[in-house]
């Protein structure tokens, strides 16, 4: 199993246990992340680099392969991607360059999928 199939098996798997477990809080939590990324004033593409450079400087490597694979669904460019992972690492500090290494790799991996498919 490729890195990107993986990720996307385990996280499916642990959200349907979480929901499963029916707890009010969690489920609007969940329902309040979905919500804060559909198109409204700003359209989806933007939340999405957004969210990628927030998760960037909060060193949090699921969200960021999360909010990688939304990037590349809608369409950002290598060289779009490279300047979210700067302003990451810009308002992050070096302390970023770990994930910004696991963001390239992840990225490769979802460029690889896509020319497979």
């Amino acid at each position: 199993m490729n890195p990107v199939e993986e990720f996307n098996a385990y996280r499916s798997e642990m959200n349907d246990k979480i929901l499963a477990a029916d707890n009010k809080v969690l489920k609007r939590i969940f329902n309040l992340d979905t919500n804060t990324f559909a198109e409204g004033a700003l359209d989806v593409k933007t939340k999405e680099m957004l969210g990628l450079a927030c998760s960037m400087v909060l060193r949090c490597e699921d969200c960021i392969k999360y909010h990688l694979e939304k990037v590349h669904e809608l369409g950002v460019t290598k060289a779009e991607v490279f300047e979210i992972f700067s302003i990451a690492n810009l308002i992050g500090g070096t302390i970023v360059i770990p994930e910004l290494r696991r963001a390239v790799e992840y990225w490769e991996a979802l460029d690889k999928q896509k020319n497979k498919a």
